[in-house]
């Protein structure tokens, strides 16, 4: 039973998870200003993260909790790199 609604809510998440990223990729398509983009792509990555976490839940496999974790680096990074350029032109001073 407890197995049953661990499958059916990982479920709903993934699900939800989609949805967020398609409505953040819109607005990262429509966005009048690069600030806006910029959040976007934090939340796109976010959700991302997330998504990846989920199907590693769902499957039992710790190679997904990994790959979620380099996501996280990564999009950190250049979520930093990019406002630092959107903020004095350059990255590196």
């Amino acid at each position: 039973m407890t197995e049953a609604i661990l499958v059916w809510s990982v479920g709903i998440a993934q699900a939800m998870l989609v949805i967020a990223m398609a409505c953040n990729t819109y607005r990262l398509i429509r966005g009048p200003r690069a600030q806006d983009r910029v959040l976007c792509v934090d939340a796109l990555y976010v959700s991302a993260m997330l998504l990846v976490l989920t199907f590693g839940i769902r499957t039992g496999s710790s190679l997904y909790f990994e790959g979620a974790l380099v996501i996280a680096v990564i999009g950190f990074v250049s979520s930093v790199a990019l406002s630092k350029f959107l903020m004095r032109g350059e990255v590196i001073e």
